[in-house]
């Protein structure tokens, strides 16, 4: 599932063809996605001006000039297409993407300037909804959002108190949406890695330095493949023509047998499943 930097990366590429813009025709090519689209979806929508394109955890967040916001989850397999006279771009194509099919293109969203953007989903598991704008923070899916990790409200203390007393390992818990809005599998395990730390051991024993250098850490990863465009599986052209190079910058995930990149360590990458997913960490200098 695409993670807080691909999908800021999804906002990046969208914003500059559609902040700003009016959407002169909207196409639902099916009722539903995971969940039933709302029944006006296409009426609210055509006409409106998307005033503002945001990001919330993994929500894709279209402010418009109505009372409502076009919110927007990805699931494991949602992708945008942006076609523009000048070309086609794709922006986020992540680990595991797969080429979209034109069956698969649910949604079309088209802009007064001519830009088309079409929305792919062959598995559906990603949502849209409009939500009213003034009370969308009382929404069951971001009413109990913890902190952006990359903002000022995230930092030692906040998880020394969450994981005061815990024996879940740290891993678990920052994988808790409650606790720390955005995080993933990837790069949790990426920054547990660079910090040293076991992801099984008792998050409540972790000490608060080390919980700094934690946050210091997850702050860098998510830094780093927001601006190598995210976790791509081959190089691609962005929608700035960039390309994407961060999954061969990954230290730990993906690498089960490969020498571990610390300083000083010999140890060999291993695999556990922890609640359900592929942990992947050094068993001799995570501690």
């Amino acid at each position: 599932m695409p993670e807080l930097p691909e999908v800021e990366t999804v906002r990046g590429g969208l914003a500059p063809v559609l902040e700003g813009h009016r959407l002169t025709r909207v196409e639902a090519r099916r009722p539903d996605l995971r969940f039933p689209l709302p029944e006006n979806f296409v009426q609210v929508l055509t006409g409106a001006t998307i005033t503002r394109l945001a990001r919330r955890a993994k929500y894709l967040m279209a402010s418009l000039d109505r009372e409502d916001t076009l919110v927007m989850h990805l699931g494991m397999s949602g992708r945008f297409e942006i076609a523009r006279p000048e070309g086609t771009e794709r922006p986020g194509q992540f680990l595991y993407a797969r080429e979209p099919d034109p069956k698969h293109a649910h949604i079309v969203f088209e802009t007064e300037v001519g830009a088309r953007v079409t929305y792919y989903d062959p598995r559906r598991f990603g949502y849209m909804a409009l939500v009213n704008s003034a009370t969308i923070h009382l929404h069951p899916w971001f009413a109990e959002l913890g902190p952006e990790p990359l903002s000022d409200d995230f930092d030692a203390d906040r998880l020394k108190s969450a994981f005061r007393d815990r024996k879940q390992g740290p891993k678990t818990l920052l994988l808790d949406q409650r606790i720390v809005a955005g995080l993933g599998n990837i790069y949790v395990c990426e920054a547990l890695n660079r910090t040293k730390i076991s992801p099984f051991r008792a998050a409540g024993g972790v000490s608060k330095p080390r919980l700094e250098k934690l946050v210091d850490e997850i702050r860098k990863v998510l830094t780093e493949a927001i601006a190598a465009g995210g976790s791509t599986l081959r190089d691609y052209a962005q929608a700035d023509g960039a390309l994407g190079y961060f999954q061969h910058r990954f230290r730990v995930y993906g690498r089960e047998g490969e020498p571990c990149l610390n300083d000083l360590c010999i140890g060999v990458i291993a695999r556990k499943m922890q609640a359900g997913r592929s942990t992947f960490y050094c068993p001799v200098c995570q501690r």
